[in-house]
């Protein structure tokens, strides 16, 4: 996580749309999509490596894709994707990509 960016927006997310398989998901497990696009939205990028966090805060300066996983259980996690032109931001598995 991102710390010296946490609850503070840095970036517009545009529409912010989810896929049928994450709202079913997200629903059966009890959480919802805006928890996760509220934390992608103030730089909490989630389980990411490194490197991965390194190209979100060079992307919030160069103005290319922003993406975050968040691992949910064991196996499944939630992927949240800006893209580079701040248009839309979408929340989905990543088996949907």
């Amino acid at each position: 996580m991102n710390t010296k960016m946490k609850n503070k927006p840095f970036f517009e997310l545009g529409q912010i749309v989810a896929t049928p398989g994450a709202l079913a998901f997200l629903e059966e497990i009890g959480r919802t999509p805006s928890e996760f696009s509220s934390r992608h939205h103030s730089g909490d990028w989630g389980d990411l490596c490194k490197d991965d966090q390194d190209a979100n805060d060079e992307a919030l300066k160069n103005g290319s894709r922003i993406f975050s996983s968040y691992n949910l259980t064991d196996s499944d996690k939630i992927w949240v994707i800006t893209e580079a032109d701040r248009s839309s931001t979408c929340v989905l598995r990543p088996e949907e990509y």
